[in-house]
């Protein structure tokens, strides 16, 4: 049967070696959790009635953790939705932790990541998790390079235990997504990626030869949203808003390219999953590309 929900539009993608196809626009938590991600949210019942909105208008693929408030936005997952529905994929994330100030700390030892993975499990509901992303937390600010064996190992060994169904990796370089590859099966990488931030490109096509999804997060410039007078021009002419500009760019970079952008509110939920039925022309495509140089 033919998916005509508004957020099938952009097409669907299939996780390399999975069984496991979802529609490109997907839907991220973490904004449901309070300020800076910490804490209650300020309205828990928009926060719940987002996520029933976000699957009646198609959304098949949620991204989340349990360090987002922490504990907060896995458990209004669940309020909203849980039994969930069959073709419900939620990918969640370990390797870090909040301290008490809600600082965002490194949790990379083999007791902390079984720990995490447990906790997704009982405040998601679950008996096992999609898809778990292994959060490299080497510098706060970016990707930084080191040895990624020991955390991702343990990780495979909760798969091993059939906690876990897939491994992804965030926050990572070229390096260690090799090395990752080198110990187990990887279906998906995230890191930062936008139209002005752009040093992936390359790492997007390899990784799109191979199947692999890549799932941009700060899609659209992250806590500082993006300010380019190109962009702006562009939504102008086509009568759309920047950020859906923004996002219908990603959607057509790459076929690998997964959307997570999020939000508190069920009316900007609409307006970014607008963007999978939005058509860039070559024309503004070719002026978007430019704007990475401008920068």
């Amino acid at each position: 049967m033919t998916d005509h929900s508004p957020a099938a539009a952009a097409g669907r993608f299939t996780l390399a070696g999975t069984d496991i196809t979802v529609n490109r626009m997907g839907y991220g938590a973490m904004q449901l959790a309070g300020p800076q991600v910490f804490g209650e949210p300020r309205d828990p019942d928009e926060a719940r009635a987002v996520l029933r909105e976000a699957v009646e208008l198609g959304i098949d693929h949620i991204d989340t953790s349990d360090f987002y408030g922490p504990h907060v936005t896995n458990r209004l997952i669940r309020e909203a939705l849980h039994p969930y529905p069959d073709d419900l994929v939620i990918v969640t994330k370990i390797g870090a932790r909040r301290g008490d100030d809600g600082s965002w700390l490194p949790a990379f030892a083999p007791s902390e990541l079984e720990r995490a993975v447990e906790d997704n499990l009982r405040n998601l509901g679950l008996d096992i998790l999609d898809v778990v992303n292994l959060r490299i937390m080497f510098d706060t600010h970016g990707p930084a390079e080191g040895s990624i064996a020991e955390p991702l190992t343990a990780l495979a060994g909760l798969q091993e235990k059939g906690l876990v169904r897939h491994i992804g990796l965030s926050n990572v370089t070229e390096t260690q997504i090799r090395e990752g590859r080198g110990i187990c099966d990887i279906v998906c990488v995230q890191n930062q990626y936008n139209l002005v931030h752009r040093s992936d490109d390359d790492l997007i096509d390899a990784l799109a030869r191979d199947g692999i999804a890549y799932v941009p997060f700060f899609p659209l410039g992250g806590f500082s949203p993006l300010q380019t007078d190109e962009l702006n021009d562009v939504a102008r002419e086509m009568a759309e808003t920047p950020q859906n500009v923004a996002l219908a760019w990603l959607l057509r970079r790459s076929p690998n390219i997964l959307l997570i952008p999020g939000t508190s509110r069920r009316a900007h939920l609409s307006e970014n999953i607008g963007a999978a039925a939005l058509t860039l022309s070559d024309a503004h495509m070719k002026r978007l590309n430019g704007i990475a140089g401008m920068q």
